[in-house]
């Protein structure tokens, strides 16, 4: 088998059901396998792919293991050649993998592989490459500059080589990632791709970056929400350190400080986009579930055209295909105020995210 694609899920069922069909079309010329690990959803995820997806791999575990086990988890039962360790609430196009995998082919040295990621309007992640976070860049990023955390010096359509890809796209040989000890499962959530990234590069392979295969993902790089997640998120990036370098107090201290000053400011709300103007759907017919849904007439369009500024664009997957998706989104990359959304294949309700901070939003019909 070439390719085992291994997706983490907890608590994401709507955005899972949307992934796996662009999974399965995408691994449609492959032989390969789709292995879901849920983390003891509370919601209906499994339900969802035992009943829509019976032909895919689901493996329950009876609790939050993180997401470092819980991928370990995912490989082991892995038979692939290569792996992909791809998150729940992403979108692929019909031929990601297949380039990916193509390319993959060429390199002897090869670490892993991860492509350019988009956002839910559109817009590039650029976590999507980046530098190793040594301890000058890591205390820069954890007071706000960016700057050389980001890998800058490779456009972001480029292919090339970098240091750190991200865990929400990534592509390596099976047992390459068995031989690295696979994800550190000291790490909960957060950091684990930039510790196995690192471990890559400490044991002479090479990682690359794809910038001509787009990905979407919808929730992108999180900000500091509140402590809980700032624990995790400075806890992460002192674990690498200490493992991989001499501790330091100063990074010690900052990080302290990062956690303080985030309890102390409290949640940080996302700013809604105000109501939208106009509904347009890409598609060959328009329910009136959906209009009464949305309190508004749907325009109906089987192609992009020049529409209002607020408008929401509404894809129905039935008509158009994954890879158009994305390569719109990311053309247009919000600069005239248009947000998204995506009807599934067969499904009953509509998915998308105005930002890259936030959790999306599902609206059912």
């Amino acid at each position: 088998m070439k390719l085992s694609v291994v997706i983490l899920n907890y608590n994401v069922r709507f955005f899972l059901e949307l992934c796996l069909n662009s999974v399965i079309s995408a691994t449609s010329n492959i032989d390969a396998e789709i292995i879901v690990v849920d983390n003891n959803s509370v919601d209906d995820s499994c339900e969802m792919v035992k009943r829509l997806f019976p032909g895919i791999k689901l493996i329950e575990n009876k609790e939050n293991l993180g997401f470092s086990k819980g991928n370990n988890i995912g490989v082991s039962h892995a038979i692939g050649e290569y792996i992909c360790i791809l998150n729940p609430d992403t979108l692929v196009a019909e031929d990601a993998f297949e380039i990916i995998l193509k390319f993959a082919d060429t390199k002897s040295d090869l670490g892993a592989v991860g492509c350019k990621l988009i956002d839910g309007v559109g817009v590039y992640l650029p976590e999507s490459k980046r530098n190793v976070p040594y301890l000058k860049v890591a205390i820069k990023k954890l007071i706000g500059n960016s700057s050389k955390y980001y890998a800058n010096h490779l456009e972001k359509d480029a292919i090339g080589t970098i240091d750190i890809l991200v865990g929400a796209f990534m592509i390596m040989k099976s047992k390459t990632y068995r031989e690295i000890g696979g994800f550190d499962e000291d790490y909960f959530m957060y950091g684990e791709d930039i510790d196995l990234s690192y471990k890559l590069l400490k044991e002479g392979y090479k990682n690359y970056y794809y910038g001509q295969v787009q990905t979407l993902h919808f929730k992108g790089e999180s900000t500091l929400r509140d402590k809980t997640y700032a624990k995790r998120f400075y806890g992460a990036m002192q674990i690498f350190y200490n493992k991989h370098f001499t501790r330091n107090i100063l990074f010690d201290l900052v990080v302290w400080f990062g956690i303080k000053t985030v309890s102390l400011v409290g949640n940080k709300s996302v700013k809604k986009n105000s109501k939208k103007q106009e509904y347009v759907l890409i598609s060959d017919k328009v329910t009136k579930n959906l209009e009464n849904v949305l309190q508004k007439e749907v325009a109906l369009k089987d192609k992009i055209g020049d529409f209002n500024e607020a408008t929401e664009v509404i894809f129905d997957t039935n008509f158009i295909n994954y890879k158009d998706i994305i390569s719109v989104m990311n053309k247009k990359s919000n600069i005239r105020g248009w947000t998204y959304k995506i009807l599934p294949k067969n499904a009953n309700f509509i998915i998308g995210s105005d930002n890259s901070v936030g959790k999306g939003e599902v609206i059912n019909f």
